[in-house]
């Protein structure tokens, strides 16, 4: 992402940041960061015309939000200019990353929102079926909060935004300070669509304007970044009660097995590790490879890397971009030179890109690594591809639960079943057999992670429905009933001993279970 500093405040004592390119250092401009009473008052707008939209069917919720595709297509090329701009990240990234998932996301939850969103009868159990009837509805939250991060800035900006306006909310967006005209694409292709003025708002600033959001009067915050501030963001949704999901860091494995296609695992390892410049949550940062094609794996990884083309001169032809954040360079920089000085080995790449400006780092491959270095325990965030023998599938296996993280994960076998029993042994959010991690982008699973990696899961119907609030309707069978219940007997209680020692001790009582 850009370079940002703070620099001064303007009058009415407004943060100002200035912004500068990862790519060519140069200054891209300032940033006025919204204090509580803009938060105040955009929420202000936002309950306005959530009012009006949550009363849509959500038939008609989805007839206005599908305008959103030929506004994102038209306006791809925009949006990759100002994401690239701003992150340096290769350009085809960006199409993908950006684009083409943001018009997948739109056109996945228009299809199935209905579905997902339509009120459900299950039927009372035992005794109770006999005379009640229930109704599941999923009612709008009202106005939510989305934080969102600096490695996708406008894919996960519109993803979350999409399924929470179908569910019937407004949404408050707080992009990350240094990508803030990423996340303002977001508003714009909003109100070009026709959505409602007010319903869709992105809020610029810093940590700042985050906890002012986050302290609003929002009925819910869906964050994604670092697990830093989302403990913080946790803890203030706790003492507020208000619900949450964290989409937090990932440290993934992948798990090469014996019988695995070495050519297939190699291209998985480099994309896993280097896509995005190695920027995003459940990019592949652990390799543990079997020993018995350990050595034909290695020497495949290294070739492959070497081919990379790195610089902003190839355009779409670019295979990794600049790191985005001069903050995540020194990360990788430290993480490599301290697991350099405790034995490892760094067979290509291993520091800057010395024919380039910018904030490039050059692919790695290293080997020679343990668990005792920062760049196999902590979040790496960079294109380094780490490979680690070991003896067999179980070690592997081993291996990748000894983190403190658990976002996603990638097993390659040609013998699917095994990938899948390897997979369930893992204990992480999501895994892919024969695949980079893929989780994100396949909206009918559940995304979300174990232990640092966050808390509740979005996308899919659950990601959707987490937009709602479920409130079951109980109603009595018949159009009237007298109230039972008082005064309370003894011949009353006698009856139900009876129909509790019928219920729970004789074959024909088990149909009311």
């Amino acid at each position: 992402m850009a370079i940002y500093e703070s620099i001064n405040n303007t009058d009415d004592g407004r943060r100002v940041l200035k912004l500068t390119s990862p790519v060519t250092l140069q200054p891209l401009g300032e940033i006025v960061c919204a204090n509580e009473a803009d938060v105040s008052a955009a929420y202000a707008r936002a309950e306005s015309a959530q009012l009006a939209w949550g009363a849509k069917s959500v038939k008609q919720r989805v007839e206005a939000v599908q305008k959103l595709l030929p506004v994102l297509l038209n306006n791809s090329e925009a949006i990759v200019d100002t994401v690239v701009s701003e992150t340096g990240k290769a350009r085809t990234d960006a199409l993908l990353m950006e684009i083409y998932a943001a018009c997948d996301s739109v056109s996945y939850y228009c299809r199935r929102a209905e579905k997902f969103l339509r009120p459900e009868k299950p039927r009372a159990h035992g005794f109770l079926g006999l005379s009640k009837t229930i109704e599941l509805h999923f009612k709008p939250l009202g106005v939510v909060g989305i934080i969102t991060p600096w490695n996708g800035p406008f894919i996960l900006a519109i993803n979350p935004t999409v399924q929470a306006i179908l569910a019937g909310n407004a949404v408050l967006l707080k992009p990350s300070e240094v990508t803030p005209e990423s996340g303002r694409w977001l508003e714009k292709v909003c109100k070009e669509a026709g959505l409602p003025d007010g319903l869709v708002q992105v809020v610029i600033g810093d940590g700042q304007t985050g906890a002012a959001l986050v302290e609003s009067a929002v009925k819910k915050i869906a964050f994604t970044g670092s697990v830093a501030t989302g403990q913080r963001i946790a803890e203030s949704c706790g003492r507020q009660l208000k619900p949450c999901t964290m989409e937090l860091g990932g440290k993934d494995a992948m798990i090469v097995c014996a019988d695995a296609d070495i050519d297939g695992a190699v291209t998985g390892a480099i994309i896993g590790s280097c896509m995005n410049s190695g920027h995003y949550c459940c990019g592949t940062e652990r390799i543990y490879v079997v020993e018995a094609v350990y050595d034909r794996f290695l020497e495949k990884a290294i070739e492959g890397v070497q081919a990379l083309r790195q610089g902003s001169e190839y355009g779409f032809d670019e295979d990794v971009g600049a790191v985005f954040w001069d903050k995540q360079m020194a990360i990788i920089e430290g993480q490599v030179d301290e697991a350099v000085a405790n034995g490892a080995k760094v067979h290509v790449g291993g520091k800057r890109n010395p024919n380039l400006n910018g904030l490039y780092y050059l692919p790695t491959v290293m080997t020679d690594l343990n668990h005792e270095m920062a760049i196999m325990r902590d979040e790496n965030f960079g294109p380094i591809v780490c490979v680690v023998k070991v003896k067999d599938e179980a070690e592997a296996i081993a291996m990748a639960n000894d983190s403190q993280y658990g976002l996603h994960g990638n097993v390659w076998t040609q013998d699917k079943q095994k990938g899948i029993d390897i997979a369930r042994q893992i204990d992480t959010g999501g895994v892919s057999v024969n695949d980079m991690a893929v989780g994100y982008g396949v909206h009918a699973a559940p995304f979300g992670g174990r232990k640092d990696s966050g808390v509740g899961q979005v996308n899919g119907k659950v990601g959707l429905r987490g937009y709602s609030f479920c409130q079951p309707v109980i109603s009595d069978r018949a159009a009237a009933k007298k109230a039972t219940g008082f005064p309370r007997s003894t011949e009353q209680a006698e009856t139900f001993k009876k129909v509790m020692k019928f219920i729970w001790t004789t074959r024909i009582g088990r149909l009311f279970w």
